[in-house]
């Protein structure tokens, strides 16, 4: 009897991968989730005994579905974030944890910089004007010479400095590791929080959430950041406080959010998104080509090399 694999990310239902297909030819037999779809606790607790191992995206997963995963031995994340898992029920049972370290940085980071443009431009209201039939006109405001606060400066925050800094912006930064970066140090410094809350004028979101759930942006960092601040999220949900971000888009205080990320996904209607002072995306960040082909390769690499199987096309 074949072993079964559980393939559970979004962009892997849809629609075949070949690196996924390739299971097959060592033995495995596929277990997905309905395609397209972010499998909830019942779904998952339906489809997770007898699998061995289980190619998993951001959809959440709680304890009991670990325990009713008696067969597994390990978890290959198609991305890098780890906060949708129970790790100690992961931890006590031996079960392996791998991340697709950086096989979506460009990716996540070119959607950052794309949102950033669409709100200096106001590209949404001035598209959505003309195709009502209007000539909508708003002033926008160049990218060249503003200050941009980056926190989290791992793969993609680290990509989004190099492609800010390399366009002109000044960039403030924000990392524990402070790792090199490579940056001309003209255009760039590490930073504080509280710095960086008040002098940039386009802030974006690279870093994990808080360990105590306290949201980053709440409304104590929203009232000290420069009027007509451009904020940026497409790491996690958790890292904002809607409500104060609410408030402080009605105040002015905020001219835009631009959020590819939401709780719950899709998001609750209406709600942020409907906003006209919001530029949002359906978690696209990762949803490249590109990034789909190097996750899933490095995906279902990790997966057999835990699994103690040779594989040699992993992505470069």
């Amino acid at each position: 009897m074949r072993q079964k694999i559980l393939v559970t990310p979004r962009s892997l239902t849809e629609a075949p991968h070949p690196a996924v297909e390739a299971l097959i030819e060592y033995g495995f037999e596929i277990v997905q989730a309905r395609p397209g779809k972010l499998p909830d606790e019942n779904e998952l607790l339906r489809l997770v005994p007898d699998v061995v191992g289980w190619l998993a995206g951001v959809e959440p997963v709680s304890p009991g579905v670990i325990a009713a995963a008696a067969k597994l031995r390990v978890v290959s994340r198609n991305g890098t974030g780890l906060d949708n898992l129970p790790l100690g029920a992961l931890k006590s049972r031996g079960i392996a944890v791998r991340t697709a370290d950086g096989a979506n940085a460009r990716s996540v980071a070119e959607l950052a910089i794309a949102m950033i443009f669409s709100a200096l431009r106001h590209l949404p209201y001035t598209d959505q004007g003309l195709k009502a039939g209007t000539w909508p006109r708003r002033r926008g405001i160049e990218f060249f010479g503003r200050t941009v606060g980056v926190i989290g400066t791992g793969a993609v925050g680290g990509t989004v400095a190099r492609l800010a800094s390399a366009m002109g912006a000044h960039v403030l930064a924000f990392d524990p590791a402070c790792p090199e970066l490579g940056i001309d140090p003209r255009r760039f410094r590490w930073a504080s929080h509280e710095e960086i809350f008040r002098e940039a004028d386009i802030l974006t979101l690279h870093c994990p959430p808080n360990r105590n759930g306290k949201p980053l942006i709440d409304t104590e960092v929203l009232q000290i950041v420069k009027p007509g601040l451009i904020l940026i999220n497409t790491a996690r949900a958790s890292l904002v406080d809607e409500c104060a971000l609410t408030t402080a888009l009605n105040e002015k205080r905020l001219q835009t959010y631009c959020v590819d990320v939401f709780d719950p996904e899709p998001p609750a209607h209406p709600g942020l998104a409907s906003r006209p002072d919001v530029i949002a995306s359906s978690h696209i960040g990762g949803y490249t080509e590109e990034s789909v082909n190097r996750a899933t390769e490095m995906a279902v690499f990790n997966l057999l090399e835990s699994l103690g199987i040779r594989h040699s096309a992993q992505s470069a």
